[in-house]
């Protein structure tokens, strides 16, 4: 069942509008709060406007997918500009003036305003502490999703802002306009607090099996995920700011009491996994599929799933998948979904990490586009579509339409917790125990189905903690693209910085290399765990079958699968590639002779001849971290100053800090009245 109605009518209820800055939020409390908090139908409806906070295009409905989620060695926006610019988030360059910056600041404050106020409305209500145990379970359930739905919007303005102002009451309650310049907290003592609070709000709630929305709604499972989440989070390193000099761009620093964090996640994640109300039944391949077609599982992989509405709320399939263009604003069948951006890409390479056997990365990595009358277009871009979901999966909501796609986003999934409590047990013991492994193998175990394949993978995993560390990082990084958590992982282990490095040479070394040689990917393939050779072997052109145009003068390209587990729309054309062509050099020869070819890593989007060395959006991608001058000698970038470095020997410990923090906004400094303050570099 989809919850999109009640969370229309909570827009309504609560009146949903636009503010200039979180401390002008208009409160909820000026409704009629003595008839909302004193029946339970009214609280739900209460409890609706603060859920459809979560639906907002400033968050999760676009902008955490899009504009926040990090470039890295999975995600990756390219960028071609050779200057700075106030908002290009995703590349590490950004100014207080950036656009988006406060739309996301606002609407993250919005949600902790409309948390706050119904957390404090609801608990001073004559109908809370009633004598009626349903209906004080019914008001302990709703209380707790409101307080996990708040440390959901601080939990993120904490992992992107850092220290940022914290309170636990609403505005409503601020007796001056001085009592609203809340004071910045710092990122720790924020997520203590919030865990403190769940811990105990999460024994009176219902697991998702007892609750009549399911994954739609937060549930005892989904309070314990956040719980692990955050403390995960606090126990790892994140970019503290110098103080004393906020030019500098900080340090990466962890608390002096990590492993008490550690202790926390493995014991929560520990609770779900032994509840048994979730597992990893379904393929890989069906979790996304059945959300792009609106089935809704409440005992699967999905713990918690923000409910769209459907030509109203979020670009999840949007912006994801293949693009879709559109012929005076409507596309023309077969193509009948209308138009489509794809622009949340994966990295090019993201596909050569994968395990020949492993079953997610055909799925996952897309390599064509459709015109707007559904013929395929093979894409040999920098970046390859994340086709985890696309409006091409699911029925058509018209051939007119854009985003808005209603496709649920699963912001907990049960995979993510066994690698939680894969990662935390792993740090709190020294070294994998038996049920950390267990963890590890269940999610391998559903990518590849082989067991004597993961047993042989696992057995090679865990002889030491540090062994056993990459693996799960791996798992994640293979099973979480495009869900804005590798950035994330790799800030909370200290190794951004080291991982940006290697992404930038295998994207420059590899261009270059396929031109004229580099000494560069050598270099990638040992880091990587592959042959010395590997990036030098892997094909500069791709192979496939050619367009043909039938009697009916309709252009095909060859027969649709006709299988949901190839391929998901089992409509439209695809795109049949030779075998192996996209990770193995072979001789078009035989019944492949009268294949077509282009030109992958060496096109115009790849290298410039005419500039004789790799394209500026291969130059300028990671530009606020690595980039190269004009003269295509490569640098990295130290408290803002461009330091020319040669990659080959060079000691990884040196590299300076990713400047992945974002700033204040420039308007909440200036309301601020000096009470905020940038730092890292701002």
């Amino acid at each position: 069942m989809k919850l999109t109605k009640l969370f229309i009518l909570g827009l309504v209820a609560l009146g949903v509008v636009a503010c200039d800055s979180y401390l002008e939020v208009e409160s909820p409390s000026k409704y009629e709060d003595e008839f909302v908090f004193t029946k339970t139908s009214e609280i739900n409806r209460a409890l609706n406007g603060v859920y459809a906070q979560l639906l907002s295009g400033n968050t999760y409905g676009n902008y955490y997918l899009a504009q926040f989620c990090l470039n890295s060695d999975v995600d990756m926006w390219a960028s071609g500009t050779e200057t700075a610019t106030d908002n290009s988030y995703r590349r590490f360059d950004c100014t207080p003036l950036g656009s988006e910056l406060s739309k996301a600041w606002n609407a993250a404050y919005m949600g902790v305003e409309y948390a706050n106020n119904f957390i404090a409305k609801l608990q001073q209500s004559s109908i809370y502490n009633n004598e009626d145990e349903d209906i004080q379970a019914q008001l302990d359930q709703m209380l707790g999703e409101a307080k996990v739905l708040r440390s959901i919007f601080y939990h993120d303005l904490v992992v992107m802002w850092g220290d940022v102002p914290f309170s636990l009451t609403p505005t409503s309650e601020a007796d001056t306009n001085e009592d609203l310049l809340l004071p910045v907290t710092d990122r720790t003592e924020i997520h203590k607090q919030l865990i403190e609070d769940l811990k105990v709000a999460a024994e009176k709630m219902q697991f998702a099996s007892e609750i009549e929305n399911g994954v739609e709604r937060i549930s005892k499972e989904a309070a314990w995920t956040q719980i692990a989440r955050m403390a995960l989070t606090a126990g790892g390193y994140s970019l503290r700011p110098d103080t004393a000099n906020p030019k500098n761009y900080g340090t990466m620093e962890r608390p002096s009491n990590y492993k008490e964090f550690y202790q926390t996640a493995m014991e929560y994640a520990k609770k779900v996994i032994d509840s048994g109300t979730h597992s990893l039944g379904k393929s890989f391949n069906k979790v996304f599929i059945d959300e792009c077609n609106y089935i809704v599982t409440s005992n699967d992989d999905p713990i918690f799933e923000i409910p769209f509405a459907k030509n109203s709320t979020g670009n999840v399939g949007y912006i994801h998948g293949p693009s879709g263009a559109v012929y005076e604003g409507a596309s023309v069948a077969p193509n009948i979904w209308g138009q489509s951006n794809g622009g949340a890409c994966l990295s090019a390479f993201y596909r050569f990490f994968f395990d020949e056997a492993d079953k997610r990365r055909d799925f996952v990595n897309g390599l064509w586009d459709y015109t707007y009358d559904g013929i395929p277009n093979l894409r040999n871009h920098l970046t390859v579509r994340n086709n985890k979901w696309s409006k091409f999966w699911g029925p058509s909501l018209g051939a007119e339409t854009s985003g808005n796609t209603g496709i649920n986003y699963p912001l907990m999934r049960y995979a993510d917790v066994l690698l939680m409590y894969a990662e935390a047990a792993n740090e709190v013991n020294e070294g994998p125990t038996a049920e950390a492994i267990d963890a590890l193998k269940q999610v391998r175990m559903r990518a590849f189905g082989d067991a004597a394949l993961v047993d042989e993978y696992i057995a090679s995993v865990q002889g030491s903690k540090e062994d056993f560390l990459k693996a799960v990082l791996d798992e994640r990084k293979l099973e979480f693209g495009g869900e804005n958590m590798r950035w994330r992982d790799l800030v909370r282990n200290n190794m951004y910085s080291e991982v940006l490095f290697y992404s930038f040479l295998r994207y420059f070394g590899v261009s270059e290399g396929m031109a004229s040689g580099s000494m560069y990917t050598e270099m990638v393939s040992e880091y990587d765990g592959k042959n010395v050779e590997f990036y030098d072997n892997i094909p500069s052109r791709i192979y496939f079958k050619p367009t043909t145009v039938d009697n009916d003068g309709v252009t095909h390209t060859n027969n649709n699968p006709q299988d949901v587990n190839v391929y998901p729309n089992t409509t439209l054309d695809v795109i049949e590639f030779y075998p192996n062509t996209l990770y193995v050099k072979e001789i078009n020869t035989g019944q492949y002779a009268g294949y077509e070819y282009a030109d992958f890593f060496i096109n115009s989007s790849w290298y410039d001849e005419a500039e004789g060395m790799p394209s500026t959006s291969i130059r300028y991608s990671f530009y606020g971290f690595m980039r190269t001058d004009l003269r295509g000698n490569i640098g990295v970038v130290k408290n803002g100053t461009w330091e020319s470095i040669n990659p080959v020997g060079y000691d990884v410990a040196q590299l300076p800090v990713v400047r992945y923090i974002l700033p204040y906004p420039n308007d909440v400094i200036q309301r601020g009245g000096g009470v905020y303050k940038n730092y890292y570099g701002y």
